[in-house]
């Protein structure tokens, strides 16, 4: 396993290709958002700018021919575990945060629509009025046809994250990678915001997370990447470029596979 601290090589030309890590050639990717990624400077709700920022950086991915999917989650609005830990039935709080999730994936439908993407929304919960209802066939022909395709609610099931939703679509999507966005570029052993040298890595495996517990996904969506072979690469979608320079092998992400070291 290689470990390196945030004097990694690769942030010397962030746009360049890694040479460790070929031109990995992804044609179908599952993009996973935090719903928190999309308040911006804001204590919470939805930043404009940055979810059309957001947008242009799949529109990007989208315009190198790469089929995208996306797993938005609603903590910026309701984050269902807090909320059952006041006192809330937990799948009560649940349900709830899967609705906060559909309003996230309204607002990208829309930010991605007003820059000439076609994007559909399928909710796990059936709410036929502003969205489709979550079937695999018909979602894997939109991709064929090159529209985005956000997959809100879910898995439509409480007491699962949307983390493990994620992992799922991009199972069910036959997806080549699922990309996790997140605040930092990679995964470290603990929060860079409280520790000033906390160690990033480059590469993991599977259970290097779970052993670690390292707090990049939940342990069911972990294990689920793992027995199905989908690679996780973390990175941090406040660089702007970084979603495309992530799909074309360059830039600063680690990536979680079944072996994690280079050799």
């Amino acid at each position: 396993m290689t470990e390196e601290n945030q004097t990694d090589p690769m942030s010397a030309n962030p746009g360049a290709p890694d040479s460790r890590r070929p031109d990995p050639g992804y044609r179908r990717v599952l993009l996973k958002i935090s719903g928190e990624a999309l308040m911006g400077s804001q204590g919470f709700g939805l930043d404009p700018e940055v979810v059309a920022r957001v947008a242009d950086e799949i529109a990007s991915v989208v315009a190198a021919g790469v089929e995208v999917c996306v797993v938005i989650g609603g903590g910026n609005i309701f984050r269902g575990v807090s909320v059952a830990a006041g006192g809330m039935e937990r799948a009560t709080a649940d349900y709830m945060g899967m609705l906060a999730t559909v309003m996230n994936a309204l607002a990208m439908q829309s930010a991605l629509e007003g820059l000439g993407i076609q994007t559909r929304v399928q909710s796990a919960l059936p709410i036929s009025a502003v969205c489709e209802p979550y079937i695999r066939r018909r979602a894997v022909r939109h991709m064929e046809k090159k529209r985005v395709v956000i997959f809100a609610a879910g898995t439509g099931n409480p007491f699962f994250t949307t983390d493990t939703a994620a992992a799922l679509r991009a199972t069910e999507m036959g997806c080549d990678a699922l990309l996790k966005a997140t605040k930092v570029d990679g995964v470290y052993d603990a929060d860079p915001a409280v520790v000033p040298n906390a160690m990033r890595f480059d590469r993991l495996s599977y259970m290097d997370v779970l052993s670690r517990d390292l707090k990049v996904m939940d342990a069911s969506a972990i294990s689920l990447a793992r027995e199905n072979g989908i690679p996780i690469l973390v990175f941090s979608i406040h660089n702007t470029g970084a979603f495309a320079e992530v799909i074309r092998g360059g830039g600063r992400f680690t990536i979680i596979t079944e072996e994690a070291s280079d050799g």
